[in-house]
């Protein structure tokens, strides 16, 4: 697991922000393995935190207790999680959709409020936020 403190805090307002900053995210990392990023931000979509989370060929999850102890530290408003798939398809997965819900959940009852989720394969991404999965 990778954390870091945001020095001088990114606007993630939208998807194409959000895009094009955890294509850069990606780009750092083995395309051969899934890693989950995590961003933080506060009420006007400044990434106030990032974490990391990385997985093997099998996958990446999402570590609900991790990212919810994250915003009580961090005083997140929001969160936009974004994730690769190596076999080159973006559609979201059951299991992506599955934990992702759960997520949601977990984040109404703290008045947390998940932002998107991102699947990104190579060039193409899909929003769960856009397909109406959130």
């Amino acid at each position: 697991m990778f954390h870091q403190r945001a020095e001088s805090p990114l606007r993630l307002n939208g998807l194409d922000a959000a895009r094009r900053f955890f294509a850069t995210c990606l780009a750092e990392t083995d395309p051969d393995s899934e890693h989950l990023w995590v961003a933080h931000v506060d009420d006007q979509a400044r990434c106030i935190h990032l974490s990391r989370h990385d997985g093997g060929e099998g996958g990446a999850s999402v570590p609900l207790r991790e990212v919810i102890s994250d915003v009580a530290t961090h005083g997140s408003a929001g969160v936009i999680l974004a994730h690769n798939h190596p076999g080159g398809d973006p559609t979201p997965s059951a299991d992506d959709r599955q934990i992702t819900r759960r997520l949601v959940l977990a984040a109404e009852a703290i008045d947390l409020t998940v932002l998107d989720h991102i699947v990104m394969a190579g060039r193409e991404c899909r929003s769960m936020r856009a397909m109406g999965l959130l």
